[in-house]
């Protein structure tokens, strides 16, 4: 009679071949190189993302059943469960920035269902509402032109005070329902101290609401983003240029 570790094992060998197996036919499905947003500015020289390019592969059917899992859609992470799926490269999805999982979406949406999508826009002429269809493709990017250390890390200066941040990775942002919550996820270093409860000791004590505004300003102002704006014509033909939403039916229009 076999032991019961003796079933285990086979079970774990048998689960690993599936694995296997399912990795390579998965390489056989068309990929494509994409940039990512931040363009790899705020990754460390170690990291894979530094040359600020992925490789994400198309959809296929059974990828559609991710984006119907209501399991997924109730715990708000079936896009977070996509792009697990689509992205080819060797990096776990918790260290990608989170500045870059909007891009990142944007080309899976393009790969998979083409780059055309309507939207509702208003003329700001005649002030009323039309269906426009946008080319994905064309959508412009913001990209920083601040630089980095070896360690993916930037440096702010107050007059009393040195900062170092990092963009937060999508694990890092979700729950951040306050101020202060955020700014524990982008801090790294104050004044050369690197401990968790010393930080949270300058976010209590010492950093001034004053400066604590224009350090947020000065993150906002350099963070890569998609920009959710398009040129549209309107109905007499001049054109104008305004912002539009991502709807639920994204990945199905």
């Amino acid at each position: 009679m076999a032991k019961m570790t003796d079933r285990y094992e086979n079970k774990n060998l048998i689960n690993l071949a599936k694995d296997k197996y399912e990795q390579k036919q998965r390489s056989t499905i068309p990929s494509e190189i994409i940039t990512l947003t931040s363009e790899g500015k705020i990754y460390s020289d170690s990291s894979i993302l530094s040359s600020g390019k992925i490789e994400m592969r198309y959809m296929t059917a059974y990828d559609e059943d991710i984006l119907t899992n209501a399991s997924y859609v109730k715990e708000g992470v079936v896009l977070d469960k996509l792009l697990e799926s689509l992205i080819v490269t060797d990096v776990d999805l918790d260290d990608i920035a989170q500045v870059d999982k909007d891009g990142l979406i944007l080309n899976a949406r393009i790969l998979s269902y083409g780059a055309e999508y309507p939207v509702q826009v208003i003329d700001p002429t005649t002030k009323k509402q039309s269906e426009q269809v946008i080319d994905l493709s064309k959508i412009k990017t913001k990209t920083i032109d601040i630089t980095s250390d070896e360690h993916g890390e930037f440096e702010y200066t107050t007059k009393t005070h040195s900062i170092k941040f990092k963009y937060p990775t999508i694990s890092q942002s979700k729950d951040l329902s306050t101020i202060s919550d955020f700014l524990k996820s982008i801090i790294v270093e104050v004044n050369g101290l690197r401990k968790p409860a010393e930080i949270d000791h300058f976010l209590k004590y010492e950093f001034l609401v004053k400066d604590s505004k224009e350090f947020q300003s000065y993150i906002l102002d350099n963070t890569p983003t998609i920009l959710l704006e398009y040129e549209f014509e309107g109905d007499d033909g001049s054109t104008f240029t305004a912002g539009f939403q991502v709807g639920a039916n994204f990945f199905w229009s």
